[in-house]
């Protein structure tokens, strides 16, 4: 039986290049975006499209039923700095969405999810340096929250039902294809948009800040991976740590003045700097790599090239 994907939320950050990357594995047709608005040409025109309202479980059970659909990804989420604005409306939209899937999946309907967490479920208790995979987890922040709480339900789901649910808890992402939705860790993305357009960028996190960083190339080759390994492998039914590299905002910016020696910045932190001051400055995934033998292939040299190569 073909593998017949839903992916909610394709047309975000994460969603939009998943999408791309799946139908060329499964083939265009076997890879439905769903999302509440309409995304990219590229996204738009490679495949099929649905209107999925990720609040509403009847939304998704009739594509999933029209499209015979057996693994979903959950994307859609409201991220960090935004969720701080609007914690209510945060939680709701996070929260019952996931329970939306994981019920769907308990009822036989659907076969596998993916469901992604995130370094905001560690907190400010959280050791900082190689934070391990089992740790203190006490997270300040409204998605935090949401994701350690979204962990610990996929994990009963599994061990209660046997709902085949995998997650990994991303660090901050960064690619050149999409904007950013509204995360602490944006800066990553923006500092390369204003450098190359204004030489300049003001900078909302403290020079010195140092946080968990990855390439969305990664992001993805990790997200394909731990959906294509063997259920007996998957040992963790909450979350995996993910790691790729670690640098703080005054490292990014030496790196890109290699490329444009004329670039500056200036640090005015804002209410993102306390959401960046409790998550960790390093994670450990070494369950990660030993469970389904995760690796990653961007270290902060090759990804600012890889980002100025192509936006410019």
């Amino acid at each position: 039986m073909a593998t017949k994907i839903l992916i909610i939320g394709a047309c975000g950050q994460i969603g939009t290049e998943l999408t791309i990357r799946l139908r060329e594995i499964y083939g265009n047709d076997n890879v439905i975006a769903g999302d509440i608005r309409e995304g990219s040409e590229e996204l738009m025109q490679s495949g099929p499209f649905e209107i999925v309202d990720a609040m509403n479980r009847t939304s998704i059970e009739d594509v999933c039923l029209h499209y015979e659909i057996n693994e979903v990804y959950l994307m859609a989420a409201m991220l960090s700095a935004t969720a701080e604005k609007y914690p209510k409306k945060a939680w709701n939209l996070n929260m019952d969405s996931l329970f939306h899937i994981l019920n769907i999946a308990k009822e036989g309907k659907i076969d596998k999810i993916f469901w992604p967490s995130s370094i905001a479920v560690f907190g400010p208790t959280t050791p900082k340096e190689n934070t391990p995979q089992q740790t203190v987890m006490e997270p300040s922040t409204v998605y935090g929250i949401s994701k350690q709480t979204g962990e610990r339900w996929c994990e009963y789901y599994y061990n209660k039902y046997g709902v085949d649910v995998r997650s990994i808890r991303y660090p901050g992402l960064i690619s050149w294809k999409t904007l950013p939705g509204g995360g602490t860790t944006d800066y990553a993305v923006e500092i390369f948009h204003e450098a190359l357009k204004n030489n300049h960028y003001d900078c909302f996190l403290k020079e010195d800040t140092s946080l968990p960083m990855m390439f969305m190339e990664d992001a993805i080759k990790a997200t394909v991976s731990i959906m294509q390994t063997k259920s007996e492998n998957i040992k963790q039914r909450s979350s995996y740590n993910l790691a790729g590299m670690t640098f703080t905002p005054a490292e990014i910016a030496s790196e890109i003045t290699k490329h444009l020696p004329d670039f500056t910045v200036t640090y005015q932190p804002d209410f993102r700097q306390s959401i960046a001051d409790s998550w960790p400055g390093s994670i450990d995934d070494s369950v990660a790599r030993e469970d389904w033998s995760w690796s990653h292939d961007y270290d902060l040299e090759k990804m600012v090239k890889e980002m100025l190569d192509n936006l410019k």
